[in-house]
């Protein structure tokens, strides 16, 4: 398993939007966001923080059913 690199919220929003996922909403500092064409794929909320939290980050990578290898890609 690779290590997550550490990130800002707007980044990995823009690592999501590749994957198919579009922001909804947002309210304060949390942007959420789902997948436009699976709508069986957990929504996602993301803060957008200057540096997202490793678990937290580990746990947006989970919910959007793909590997941390995956998501570096995405970078």
């Amino acid at each position: 398993m690779s290590k997550l690199p550490i990130i800002s919220g707007e980044n990995a929003v823009k690592c999501f939007e590749k994957l198919g996922y579009v922001v909804v909403r947002q309210k304060g500092s949390h942007i959420r966001m789902l997948h436009e064409s699976d709508k069986g794929k957990k929504p996602l909320t993301i803060p957008k923080h200057r540096v997202l939290g490793r678990g937290l980050l580990r746990k947006l990578v989970r919910d959007a059913e793909i590997s941390v290898e995956e998501f570096g890609e995405l970078l």
